[in-house]
């Protein structure tokens, strides 16, 4: 699955930084550095979308038509 999304990145209280995904409600990352975070960010954001779409297709008759679309 590939898209963008956007990383809302701020420096931790505590040291380090925490990230969030406004697109993807409970997406969300930290880490050390920068980059850490946003590999956690990245993360978060793939197991919440492949969750959510396993259990779409958990509901789906074997007839449904799956087709892929792209955006942008």
């Amino acid at each position: 699955m590939k898209g963008e999304f956007t990383a809302i990145i701020e420096a931790a209280p505590e040291g380090g930084y925490w990230a969030i995904c406004p697109e993807v409600p409970g997406a969300n990352g930290q880490g050390e550095t920068i980059e850490e975070t946003k590999n956690s960010l990245k993360q978060a954001i793939e197991m919440i979308l492949e969750d959510r779409r396993a259990d779409i297709l958990r509901g789906l008759p074997e007839d449904a038509i799956q087709e892929t679309v792209q955006i942008g």
